[in-house]
């Protein structure tokens, strides 16, 4: 049910106006001069009509469009804060033809001109505010993915307002970005379509150690890790086999973002006292391999 979440007291506002306004003709006749204040006063009553009309049109939208689904997203934020400025600019721009007496064309080609020089003056805000609101609607991330943007950040995202989003690092820093540069780079989200994903560490091993022998000593080396996701088996494969050594490249699953560096420490942790104890030591990568 949508109606009873608004206030009943709107409600009866709104029909108790809009009462008035069609049929309260009579009533300038009963007072001395009413024809006078009747039509300013009528005029008013169809703005407050107007007016409270997008307020509850806006929130019997939000209310169908943020109900919860299965399977589905919910609406950005910015869109329903969109459809607010939409409904409150048609009800404005109708009370204006009411009070001046004039038809919405004129109105939009005198506001047209306003808006068309106050645009160039604010550009940067605009871009900024037409970039959140791509964002906002295509929801390349949501708040609190883990995200990297090539050459701004990397970080968990706090907060995504119509001129900038705001991160918070690893270090618990805070770092603020407006939306016009978020939109012109690429965005890596850690956290979808599921939080955990794949990360992986290279080591150099001795060429005398055998491959199927190497890859036995990691695999057994990683049982039991506390920070790699449970149910995830890691991966050994061979990156790259020379004379100096040959190159194992380990794959494993680090279950969210803000637990790779602990995932990475305990991989070449459990490895190099697996290595130690069989007395195997590390070969530095050859330079201009890789």
């Amino acid at each position: 049910m949508i109606w009873p979440d608004i206030p009943k007291h709107q409600i009866g506002a709104l029909l108790a106006l809009l009462l008035f306004a069609l049929f309260g003709e009579d009533l300038p006749a009963m007072v001395e001069g009413g024809a006078a204040w009747w039509e300013p006063l009528r005029n008013t009553a169809l703005s407050g009509v107007l007016f409270l009309g997008a307020h509850l049109l806006h929130a019997i939208s939000s209310a169908r469009l943020t109900r919860r689904r299965k399977g589905r997203r919910p609406v950005p934020k910015v869109a329903l804060d969109l459809l607010r400025v939409a409904l409150f600019a048609a009800a404005t721009l109708a009370s204006l033809s009411l009070f001046f007496r004039q038809d919405l064309s004129g109105i939009l080609t005198g506001s047209g001109l306003v808006l068309a020089v106050l645009g160039f003056a604010i550009r940067n805000v605009v871009a900024d505010t037409f970039s959140g609101l791509a964002l906002g609607l295509e929801a390349p991330f949501r708040i609190g993915d883990w995200v990297a943007i090539d050459g701004l950040a990397q970080g968990r995202v706090q907060e995504i307002g119509w001129r900038s989003t705001r991160l918070i690092t690893r270090d618990s820093t805070h770092v603020i970005l407006p939306n016009s540069q978020i939109s012109r780079q690429r965005i890596t989200n850690y956290s979808a379509p599921r939080p955990e994903y794949r990360d992986h560490a290279e080591l150099t091993l001795p060429a005398t150690l055998p491959v199927a022998e190497a890859r036995i000593l990691i695999t057994e080396a990683l049982v039991g890790a506390e920070t790699i996701a449970t149910g995830k088996s890691p991966e050994v494969q061979v990156a790259m086999f020379a004379p100096q050594g040959i190159t194992y490249r380990v794959k494993y699953w680090v279950p969210q973002h803000d637990r790779e560096m602990a995932c990475r420490n305990e991989v070449f942790s459990r490895i190099d006292a697996a290595l130690r104890e069989k007395g195997i030591s590390l070969k530095p990568l050859v330079e201009g391999t890789a």
